[in-house]
């Protein structure tokens, strides 16, 4: 997993250093949430990680949301990057 993670930050980063931008923090939020997706399809009963799981994606929408405010032009770069609805 630490190779995929440093993949994507490797593709969302701004600068050689960055590895907290609010791009890069959705970009490895998604790939969290894609996961965890996938996980509950095998097991629906898992309760206890559904709460981090709604938490991920309350994290996310607000992250989204700052980009939106901020920098309308890096909101739908990553949007379409990562291909999620608006």
């Amino acid at each position: 997993m630490e190779a995929s993670k440093k993949s994507v930050i490797e593709n969302f980063k701004i600068h050689a250093t960055d590895t907290g931008s609010p791009d890069v923090q959705v970009a490895l939020l998604t790939k969290r949430i894609n996961y965890l997706g996938e996980h509950f399809k095998k097991f629906p009963k898992d309760f206890a990680s559904r709460d981090g799981f709604l938490k991920m994606i309350g994290h996310r929408r607000r992250l989204l949301d700052y980009l939106k405010k901020n920098n309308r032009n890096k909101y739908k770069e990553v949007i379409e990057k990562l291909d999620l609805r608006k």
